[in-house]
């Protein structure tokens, strides 16, 4: 869809859209990594194109979807799962529709997974079926294996509509001719693990939106792989029979979303639906903690853009610099993770054990993420030294109270209350809570005779 796009065809009929050839709304697939996104806006700037915005691929079906179905028009509530299954691809997304509001749910899916995964299937069974046949090994070939490849794809495409495809090419290896056929049966058969991993991705999206499955109104099917009979029979069963939604050309429903979603974002389209958009992040984002400990900062399926800040504290007095390493993933173990990127956090002033720093994580309308940290220098000092305040006036008061008899048991009161404060609570409170008992303790200063007065300000 992109090489149409930025290259169309020549002699293509241009579309009535008169939108600026300099603008695109580029569509890619749900769990596409940060630094791949940029990379896409950044292939888009290089090819003199101003990317208005990224979507993912079901979300931008999403929309070919509801407008479809009069969605701006109907103020029913309906919970649709896009199940896009392309070419190299597999991406699943549940969302709300309502009005003019498309709230994704959940999203999921699998970057290496698709129709070229169905085609390897195919190609190395009739590789083995090829050396058995002649005694001959065509795996080093490649332009054999391109032949047979392709060859495989028609069949898989033959496989949809018919029962039995046939496989013929003159002089595939050394002038050894290769006829071969494969059934539909032994097709579904060679990819089998493959489909159920499909519908285990779907199951794992249902239950991350919260939603029971019996509540799902459409699901709606996109890709080229989605026409696999097989796919279908599966899907239905894990829906209880729920009819599958084919209203969409499963090759142009992405693509006419994304022109729809850039009609909204450009100006002077008077007929253009008026809709909302709120997609989410697909993977969890964090940093590493402590010892190789996934500290979560923004959660799978977190509404976008967000902005989020965390403080986190030196761990040694003194510290100059922190490492950041930021990962995306569900597991426990940061290494087990993606590492997106690292930097270093320098010019941290000599501070004791537990300087502040904030870490600042930013996903932009696009999924990109920015990740920054800063210090709260001012706010640290000043807490340290209100603490620092508060810890000097309780050791002159219990020092005066050893020679004085008025209020003992008040006074003891509270400085115990300051003193478990600053004991057991300190990282809990900010410089406020040890300010408020600072002037405490002075009201009970007040009705002290001037000797203790005097004690407690030299």
């Amino acid at each position: 869809m992109w090489d149409l796009t930025i290259h169309p065809p020549k002699g293509a009929q241009r579309p009535r859209w008169h939108i600026d050839p300099g603008s695109a709304s580029d569509t890619i697939c749900n769990n596409l990594d940060h630094p791949l996104r940029k990379a896409t806006r950044d292939a888009g700037a290089i090819a003199g194109l101003t990317v208005m915005r990224l979507i993912n691929e079901p979300t931008a079906a999403a929309i070919a979807y509801g407008l479809d179905k009069g969605a701006g028009n109907c103020s029913a509530e309906r919970n649709a799962l896009i199940f896009d299954l392309g070419g190299g691809t597999f991406d699943v997304t549940l969302l709300t529709i309502k009005d003019k509001l498309f709230e994704v749910k959940a999203s999921g899916g699998n970057t290496h997974l698709g129709g070229e995964d169905f085609d390897d299937r195919m190609l190395n069974y009739f590789i083995e079926e090829f050396e058995k046949k002649n005694k001959v090994d065509i795996s080093g070939d490649s332009r054999a294996l391109r032949r047979l490849r392709n060859e495989c794809e028609r069949a898989k495409r033959t496989l949809s509509s018919s029962i039995d495809a046939v496989i013929d090419i003159d002089g595939l290896f050394k002038g050894i001719d290769f006829s071969s056929s494969i059934t539909q049966a032994k097709f579904e058969e060679l990819n089998k693990d493959l489909f159920e991993e499909c519908i285990e991705i779907v199951k794992e999206c249902v239950t991350n939106a919260g939603v029971d499955k019996s509540c799902i109104h459409e699901v709606v099917l996109v890709g080229g792989s989605s026409r696999i009979p097989k796919v279908q029979q599966l899907l239905q069963e894990f829906f209880q029979g729920k009819n599958l939604c084919k209203a969409l050309n499963p090759d142009e429903a992405v693509a006419y979303g994304a022109a729809l979603q850039a009609a909204l974002l450009s100006e002077g389209f008077k007929n253009a639906p008026n809709v909302v958009m709120c997609d989410v992040t697909p993977l969890s984002l964090g940093i590493c903690e402590k010892v190789d400990i996934m500290s979560i900062e923004i959660p799978r399926n977190s509404s976008i853009p967000i902005k989020k800040k965390t403080k986190y504290g030196t761990v040694v007095e003194n510290q100059s610099f922190a490492r950041v390493l930021v990962y995306e993933g569900e597991r426990a173990r940061a290494s087990d993770n993606n590492l997106l990127g690292r930097f270093v956090h320098s010019g941290i002033p000599p501070a004791p054990r537990g300087h502040p720093i904030m870490i600042c994580f930013n996903i932009d309308e696009d999924g990109i993420l920015n990740v920054s940290a800063e210090e709260e220098t001012t706010e640290f000092l000043e807490k340290d030294g209100a603490m620092n305040d508060l810890d000097d006036y309780v050791y002159k008061m219990r020092k005066a109270l050893v020679d004085m008899e008025m209020d003992k048991e008040k006074i003891g009161d509270a400085i115990v209350k300051a003193r478990s404060l600053l004991d057991d609570h300190k990282e809990q409170h900010k410089k406020d809570v040890f300010e408020k008992n600072m002037k405490d303790l002075e009201l009970y200063s007040e009705s002290l005779n001037a000797n203790l007065k005097n004690m407690i300000l030299s």
